[in-house]
């Protein structure tokens, strides 16, 4: 394995920009940082806030073990990903990834493999609150979201 991953779940926003710092500070074999950071939209205007909870521990653990095998599969340098949990509101920060290597390819394939596979896999459970002040509602779990995981079975 290329590198150790930084794993975090938290309450608190995050900063990208310290994030990125934190990772690449001093490495003068990173050629290419990529960063996706995923955001509460408000759907449509219906949207109050998402609520996501977590088991803690659980999420960690499944989330380093994602973030482990894309260290082994990928040559990168550095990776980073914290994902929040309690009440979010629309156009508030989620999910940060952060995959540092020496060449765009790994970084970029790196990125994309852990969304794909936090999206489906971490164990976060996501509760819809309405702007109409109704009772919040459960997320179902999106077919689209598992099949996007067959592409990187190869």
């Amino acid at each position: 394995m290329g590198c150790e991953p930084h794993i975090r779940v938290q309450a608190e926003d995050f900063d990208l920009a310290v994030e990125i710092d934190r990772l690449t500070d001093g490495r003068r074999d990173v050629g290419a940082v990529v960063t996706f950071t995923g955001k509460c939209r408000d759907e449509g205007g219906r949207l109050a806030a998402l609520e996501l909870e977590h088991y803690p521990g659980m999420a960690e653990a499944e989330m380093t073990r994602i973030a482990r095998q894309a260290a082994e599969r990928w040559q990168l340098s550095g990776l980073t990903v914290v994902h929040r949990y309690g009440k979010i509101r629309p156009g508030e920060n989620i999910v940060l990834v952060v995959t540092a290597s020496s060449h765009r390819k790994a970084a970029l394939e790196a990125a994309d493999f852990l969304m794909d596979y936090l999206k489906s896999r971490a164990p976060f459970w996501k509760k819809e609150h309405l702007t109409d002040a109704g009772p919040g509602q459960w997320v179902e779990a999106k077919a689209e979201d598992e099949n996007a995981l067959e592409r990187w079975k190869k």
